[in-house]
């Protein structure tokens, strides 16, 4: 089981990159921890490649439907007072943004407290070392 950020499941969803990598590591350990807020982050991600003129609206609609078939499987953590908490915490001790310091909160969450107990596959930069900061083992899937 590994905590995954939301730019890591994107290039599950569209070709990246970084595709072959993440699929490599999700098909090595399918249980997917993921914060509540994934889909939203995913879709935002989707929706400015397609605005941008990377995406098509067909491909859209079948990265949308691979998201959808992939969420069922995932362990969701949920929006709680005590992510909050942890993500007001981590806002002031780590130069993140409102989304991934509630990534981050969500992740230490799932590890129960102990971090360096679940891993945290990413490929956002600042996320990765704040997280690495906080103690989780990182999975960085890369060309």
């Amino acid at each position: 089981m590994r905590f995954w950020d939301s730019s890591a499941i994107v290039p599950l969803l569209v070709e990246e990159a970084s595709s072959d990598a993440a699929l490599s590591e999700y098909l090595r350990d399918p249980d997917v921890v993921a914060w509540w807020g994934t889909e939203v982050e995913c879709i935002s991600a989707l929706a400015r490649l397609e605005r941008e003129g990377a995406l098509e609206t067909p491909d859209m609609r079948r990265a949308s439907s691979r998201l959808g078939a992939l969420m069922p499987s995932w362990q969701e953590v949920l929006p709680t007072a005590r992510v909050r908490e942890l993500a007001v915490r981590l806002l002031r001790v780590h130069p993140l943004r409102a989304g991934d310091a509630l990534q981050l909160a969500a992740a230490l969450v799932a590890s129960e407290g102990s971090p360096a107990s679940l891993q945290l596959v990413s490929l956002d930069d600042r996320l990765s070392l704040a997280a690495e900061r906080e103690g989780f083992p990182l999975v960085r899937p890369t060309a």
